[in-house]
């Protein structure tokens, strides 16, 4: 079976099917990982993104009910060099190509990926369409254009939960099914902005007895909670338009210790008063390198974002730079001892690995504790 991808600059790449029928626009983006393919499809800060993995060899180790990250696949489409037919694991209980067929995903195997990866690299993330049903560039290219893209547009609503819920299950060790879950001793309300359930395993492994809210909950409905600490999830798009998220945020600040991460340290750092801009290319990926410049260690992270944190934007002398990325000097993290607030861009959750940077959640419980 035949499936496409166009670009918005007209730029074709023609491979065979695999997974669901259909089509679908999105952002096409590019994944360093070499496995996660399971939890970057079920992470919601995939949506409307199409995602290629550069690792030219996905789905040897199948699938699993395990690994879901989330309540669906968010990502609009998977493109790889070569799919595996015949995963060989333990924990395998789907192939990738049935999985992504079960939930309705397309997927585009046979092309050349690194061609593809340096074409974005040099012109930057751009819109596109995969499609497995259609393969008339001029019907696509008409559909594409009516696609509005990412910047601008707040989709943090249609990932967030719609109801309010309490999350009380902790990691699991994987070969011993062994589940961490100590005392409940700090109360947490997490804002859902397009949340990892990793996240909340580790705030759970933690001793935190974990409330999540939609993003659109008051600063008022969070207070009357009586927590000892707030959590800004990661999530998707840009954030300078989810603006009630960014108010709420404003009015906690200083009230109750905040942390967060990815597009909650975006959120954070608007509310502090910085701005955003879009990367050219954006960081996503298991393997970049940030420096904690407190420590002068460097940290390998797990990484998902098109946005960042311009802290040149930032007149606030409260607000500190805590991580720098090495690989384009981008910002990485900030705190402000003043408002007890802190955030990372990355991924400290990250699972699969690196764990280099779980000591953030051990930093969050000392903020609670202190506060």
């Amino acid at each position: 079976m035949k499936a496409i991808l166009l670009l918005e600059d007209g730029t074709v790449f023609e491979g065979t099917s695999f997974g669901a029928k259909g089509q679908k626009c999105g952002e096409v983006v590019f994944n360093t990982s070499m496995t996660g393919y399971q939890e970057i499809l079920t992470d919601p800060s995939y949506h409307e993104q199409i995602i290629t993995m550069t690792y030219p060899l996905i789905g040897n180790y199948g699938t699993n009910k395990a690994d879901w990250e989330s309540r669906k696949i968010f990502a609009g489409g998977l493109i790889v060099k070569e799919n595996c037919n015949y995963p060989s694991n333990w924990r395998n209980t789907q192939s990738l190509g049935d999985y992504l067929k079960a939930n309705n995903i397309v997927g585009l195997e046979g092309i050349d990926t690194r061609a593809l990866v340096k074409h974005i690299r040099i012109a930057g993330a751009m819109k596109g369409i995969i499609s497995s049903t259609e393969f008339g560039v001029t019907n696509l290219k008409k559909k594409l254009q009516k696609y509005p893209g990412l910047v601008g547009r707040d989709i943090v609503k249609n990932v967030t939960v719609k109801k309010p819920y309490r999350w009380n299950k902790g990691v699991i060790d994987v070969l011993s099914s062994r589940e961490i879950k100590p005392p409940k001793k700090y109360k947490v309300v997490a804002f859902d902005y397009g949340m990892k359930q990793n996240i909340l395993r580790l705030l759970c492994s933690h001793g935190c007895d974990v409330y999540v809210v939609p993003a659109a909950t008051s600063a008022k409905e969070v207070l009357a909670q009586k927590p000892d600490g707030v959590f800004l999830s990661n999530g998707p798009g840009d954030p300078a338009p989810v603006s009630y998220a960014i108010q709420t945020i404003r009015e906690l600040l200083g009230k109750v210790p905040i942390f967060g991460i990815c597009l909650g340290h975006q959120i954070l750092a608007l509310a502090l008063g910085a701005k955003t801009y879009k990367l050219k290319f954006g960081h996503r990926g298991a393997n970049h390198p940030v420096k904690n410049l407190k420590t002068g260690k460097i940290e390998i992270t797990c990484q998902n974002h098109g946005f960042c944190v311009d802290m040149d934007s930032l007149n606030n002398k409260e607000v500190e730079l805590t991580h720098l990325n090495l690989n384009d000097n981008t910002n990485e993290g900030i705190r402000c001892e003043a408002k007890s607030a802190f955030s990372v861009q990355y991924h400290p959750e990250a699972s699969p690995g690196p764990h280099d940077s779980n000591y953030l959640f051990e930093d969050f419980i000392k903020l609670m504790d202190k506060f």
